[in-house]
């Protein structure tokens, strides 16, 4: 696979167009975390190489799925808290080291900038996961237009991250408590920070290969030697 990030992009893009079929019913939740195995797979083996202990990764999205099918089927929210955490540490953990491949090297290859949107997507899913947890926690955090005193989805909430994480703040969900305000602004912040840091160096980088690859002699051009001086002089 030359370019995991690329796939690891699109079938997260994918599950944004696919989970609002997966959340009404115990089989749609369960073809979900199915979904995310597979998303954990692709986003282990995109940052295999810069990752620090791979089968700690392995075990974050084990638990993690295994405990959200489980109270898919036997609903609790202990159950759905600890899944909740396990797979934010896991988006986190995952995000991370693909910030770590974009900055281990000058050279801006295709994958890495796959890797500018699957990060995003990545960060996005993890903000998701703690907005979930603040909703287990804080019943009501979350108000919105539409069913404004009910709970919001796993699609609402994740929607709130992508507004949130963009800063586009297109959002019809707002958080109501000081917990859910502050966690929103954190990841305002990350967003920020993410274009600022990363973002702008790939494109500075690739503007400078580009500009330096333009630098040299043009084709069929003779360099002219400087002239020799006399050594007398």
């Amino acid at each position: 696979m030359s370019h995991p990030s690329g796939v690891l992009l699109v079938v997260q893009l994918v599950g944004v167009l696919l989970y609002p079929f997966m959340q009404r019913s115990v089989v749609g939740v369960v073809a979900f975390e199915a979904f995310g195995v597979l998303v954990l797979t692709l986003a282990i083996w995109s940052v295999r190489d810069y990752a620090g202990r791979t089968s700690f990764a392995i075990g974050l999205g084990v638990v993690g799925s295994t405990l959200s099918i489980i109270n898919a089927v036997n609903g609790s929210t202990g159950l759905a808290l600890a899944a909740a955490i396990f797979h934010a540490l896991f988006y986190f953990w995952a995000a991370g080291n693909l910030m770590v491949y974009m900055l281990h090297d000058n050279k801006v290859t295709t994958d890495e900038l796959f890797a500018v949107g699957a990060t995003f997507t990545l960060g996005a899913w993890g903000f998701a996961y703690v907005f979930q947890m603040l909703q287990l926690l804080q019943p009501g955090c979350f108000t919105a237009a539409v069913d404004p005193e009910g709970q919001r989805t796993w699609v609402e909430l994740l929607f709130l991250s992508f507004t949130n994480l963009s800063s586009t703040g297109l959002s019809d969900i707002v958080p109501i408590t000081a917990h859910a305000r502050a966690v929103v602004m954190i990841e305002q912040l990350a967003g920020l920070g993410y274009v600022a840091l990363f973002v702008s160096r790939l494109v500075g980088l690739t503007i400078s290969r580009r500009m330096g690859a333009g630098s040299g002699p043009q084709d069929g051009a003779v360099p002219i030697a400087a002239p020799k001086r006399d050594a007398g002089t």
